[in-house]
């Protein structure tokens, strides 16, 4: 069990790189410093690069979790 506060969810399957991060970003600029986002994607590459990229950012990736076969979870807490 996640003991982590989830703020937000994005869920963005369906979606590829680079509108996965895009829309990761667009959805952490409507949050408040100290907020998570929860963003789920279905798309393997974006799996690697949304948390990679919202690093570049300055943002706190706190998780990813692969939760089925082609499911992932990216908990990111805004920073900034």
């Amino acid at each position: 069990m996640r003991s982590v506060k989830v703020d937000k969810e994005l869920d963005i399957r369906g979606e590829v790189c680079p509108f996965t991060f895009v829309k990761s970003k667009l959805a952490l600029e409507d949050m408040e410093v100290g907020q998570v986002l929860r963003v789920l994607v279905d798309y393997k590459p974006s799996a690697e690069s949304v948390p990679k990229s919202l690093r570049e950012e300055g943002q706190e990736v706190l998780e990813v979790n692969q939760i089925e076969e082609n499911l992932w979870e990216i908990l990111v807490r805004k920073t900034r």
